[in-house]
């Protein structure tokens, strides 16, 4: 787009850039005058869905964000809490999705990329990546395409920055076919007393600019990002950044070593809205304003404009204001690294953006209206219809035309949701910097602590058909479900990011799910001591009106106090009892059993939080103490899944059987909340039902491990039985084969 930056701003383009005639007219009020392009581009990225998030903030509020472990919560980079022996751990989850839909190697790697700067900024070195998938239905043309891009952009980005990628889930849903989703999750680790903000405090303090050059790649990615998809967006190819990790590694040490000294005062990655958002951001944090000269900043293209240069999202760039004195020494390291260091500006005590460009000033914009002063809406929103519960014929279809033990299971196994993700996650470097301790194949990734016998434990969990079926039940279960997984490894859940991705909240109905996830996850996160303390939202997750299913993904973080007291899925080992902690009830609404082999939806389970909290509590006291190592919790697929995984991963076979009041198909496929699949040596039984006892927690033997089958004893009085070996190979082929199909 060739744009005059000096041409009055009109309301033609404004709407071109995604603001309203309300918008467009607070502008013009709130400037006293009309705007110029390049002040115009301004507001328009600022005020989009991306940056100001002027649709949810209301909400968000909701959140709990405080407790004596927490040290920073949202409105930083990325959120901080203290682990103990003088370090913090620093961690958040963003979206990259409509980037990655239009280029997925690109948007997926330059997703990676912004999440690393997120952390970094903070002083931390990233120590683990983690990602959530969401893709169309298999079938559909593109999905086999956006699998490989995407899967291939985060490998070539994590790989080549030597940061591991340790986790994370994959889906398939018809209801992903226009609008993939693209979340990442980076956490790393600081000094507690060595954390950075973006705060640029004090005036005639020098702003310097490090890292690549700017080109024209990424202009108003912001307001794409905000904005439904229509049919044949290719004309949006240019809004999307091209990454480079070997320069990001650069950045990251160049960064870190400056860190070391005293020199910065405030630091900020320029992310979405590029030299804009971070200028604004730093500026208004710090009760400042800021003086940019534009000819100053290093240009990788011939002839940019003010415009061009504020809106570029070029990636591997940062934004810093220094203490007066210390530009000679910041040059010096940056150019050590092989980067360009340069002072474009300073602060002021104007309150104003101020921009400079071949010698007159080209903006001049209170930066109030930008940030905390930027529209703030209570869109108008309805109860969201909640799913109709399983009728009692179609409950006693589940149950009466059950198609056996080793059938189902075997169906189920290779299902695109539930079929193994190796051929994904074999791509990614799990172990580089070699503190890895457990990674996909786990509840939740373990990475060691280096020097220390203490690690953090991380998942990233949410279910959107529950929360489609059910906002507020699904909001809960998802951060439920996050809390669960850190609890069957050992780890003590400390705190969540998370990463809420929705339809247009324009629409009552999408807006009333927004609400009623957010406020479920609120209360789960209150009655879990589990606080929020970063997260992004991405809206506008629609092609021609079709919203994706309501997806708000949680990564959880954790610590395990002593390294050699874990537990993992695959350490189950022969003669191994195996123990369901937790009251199974029967419920499959909303279960994969009824979804994938029935077509059937139903009500989502119901979330019972004191019971999480009490069981969980249990689970990690048994793991804590030696007595349980193999722990699982259940979730797709039930008891049968859990077992199965158990069994695949420490290739032992598992012999279950269940004779009580549920059917077979209850007891196996259920999707009860609050309950885990442990294992431990069939003498410390006696311990266990006197604990569980005196704790009140609900338990049952339900099977041993040993031999080469995994086999079921139920109603019909006969064992049946499925080889591993052949479990296996129909686990983990799906997804190969699938990727190998031409087209």
């Amino acid at each position: 787009m060739s744009l005059d930056p000096l041409a009055p701003g009109t309301l033609a383009l404004a709407e071109e850039f995604g603001l309203s005639r309300d918008e467009y007219d607070l502008v013009l009020e709130k400037l006293g005058r009309t705007p110029n392009v390049t002040e115009l581009g301004i507001f328009s990225v600022m005020w989009s869905e991306h940056c100001s998030y002027k649709s949810t903030r209301v909400h968000l509020a909701k959140f709990p964000t405080k407790a004596a472990h927490v040290i920073y919560g949202p409105g930083e980079n990325a959120g901080a809490i203290d682990i103990g022996e003088g370090l913090a751990a620093i961690f958040k989850m963003e979206s990259h999705n409509h980037p990655s839909f239009i280029e997925p190697f690109q948007g997926a790697a330059t997703g990676v990329g912004g999440i690393l700067r997120d952390v970094f900024t903070m002083g931390a070195r990233p120590v683990a990546i983690m990602n959530a998938l969401r893709f169309g239905e298999p079938d559909h043309p593109k999905t086999r395409k956006l699998v490989d891009g995407v899967v291939s952009g985060i490998s070539f980005y994590g790989n080549c920055v030597g940061v591991p990628t340790v986790g994370g889930e994959t889906n398939f849903d018809a209801r992903y076919n226009g609008n993939i989703l693209v979340n990442v999750f980076c956490l790393g680790i600081a000094d507690k007393n060595k954390i950075f903000t973006s705060a640029a405090k004090g005036a005639n303090n020098p702003v310097v600019y490090v890292g690549a050059k700017t080109g024209r790649d990424g202009i108003h990615g912001a307001t794409m990002a905000s904005a439904e998809f229509v049919e044949g967006e290719d004309g949006l190819r240019p809004t999307v950044q091209v990454g480079d990790p070997f320069l990001e590694k650069l950045l990251i040490e160049a960064c870190l070593e400056l860190m070391a000294t005293d020199a910065i005062i405030g630091i900020q990655d320029m992310g979405a809205a590029g030299l804009t958002s971070s200028s604004v951001e730093m500026a208004s944090k710090g009760e400042a304003g800021i003086e940019l000269d534009l000819d100053q900043v290093p240009a990788r293209e011939e002839g940019m404009t003010p415009y061009e240069f504020m809106l570029s999202e070029s990636q591997e760039r940062m934004l810093m204001t220094l203490k007066p004195g210390r530009e000679v020494e910041a040059k010096r390291i940056f150019e050590k690294w092989g980067l360009d260091a340069a002072v474009i500006g300073k602060t002021t005590d104007t309150g104003n953006l101020t921009l400079k460009w071949r010698g007159q000033i080209v903006c001049d914009i209170p930066l109030g209206p930008l940030a905390d002063e930027a529209p703030k809406y209570e869109r108008p929103y309805v109860q969201p219809l909640k799913a109709i519960p399983l009728t009692e014929g179609e409950q006693k279809r589940l149950s009466a035309d059950y198609p056996g033990f080793a059938a189902s299971l075997s169906s189920l196994l290779s299902q695109p949701d539930q079929a193994s993700k190796r051929w994904i996650w074999e791509q990614y470097d799990r172990h580089v910097q070699g503190d890895t301790l457990a990674d996909s194949g786990s509840d939740a990734a373990i990475v060691r602590l280096y020097g220390s016998r203490r690690a953090l434990a991380m998942t990233c969990d949410v279910t959107p058909r529950y929360v489609e079926a059910d906002a507020y039940e699904g909001g809960k279960q998802a951060v439920a479900e996050a809390w669960r997984n850190l609890s069957a490894v050992g780890a003590r859940p400390l705190a969540v990011t998370d990463n809420l991705n929705f339809g247009n909240p324009q629409r009552p109905e999408i807006m009333g799910q927004i609400v009623h996830a957010i406020e479920g996850m609120a209360e789960a996160c209150r009655a879990l001591a589990f606080p929020v303390i970063s997260g992004n939202v991405s809206l506008y997750n629609e092609t021609n009106g079709q919203a994706i299913l309501p997806t708000p993904a949680i990564g959880g973080v954790g610590i395990i106090d002593n390294l050699e007291r874990r537990a993992t899925a695959d350490a189950l080992k022969a003669g191994d009892s195996l123990v369901l902690i937790g009251d199974t009830k029967g419920h499959l609404g909303q279960s994969i059993y009824a979804r994938d082999l029935f077509k059937l939806g139903g009500a989502a389970p119901r979330v019972d939080l004191a019971l999480e909290k009490k069981n969980g509590d249990f689970v990690r006291g048994l793991i804590a103490d030696g007595t349980v190592r193999a722990a699982h919790d259940l979730s797709d697929g039930g008891v049968a899944l859990a077992a199965a995984e158990m069994a695949l991963g420490a290739d032992v076979g598992v012999q279950l059987g269940y004779q009580g009041d549920l059917t077979d198909a209850q007891f196996l496929f259920a999707e009860d909340q609050a309950r885990y699949l442990i294992a431990l040596p069939s003498q410390k039984i006696d311990d266990l039902d006197r604990r569980a006892r005196a704790a009140g927690v609900e338990y049952l033997i339900v099977g041993e491990a040993g031999g080469r089958e995994i086999s079921y004893l139920g109603a019909s009085g006969q064992r049946e039985h499925v080889n591993i070996a052949e479990l296996r190979h129909t686990h983990e082929s799906w997804l190969p084969t699938y990727m190998k199909k031409a087209g």
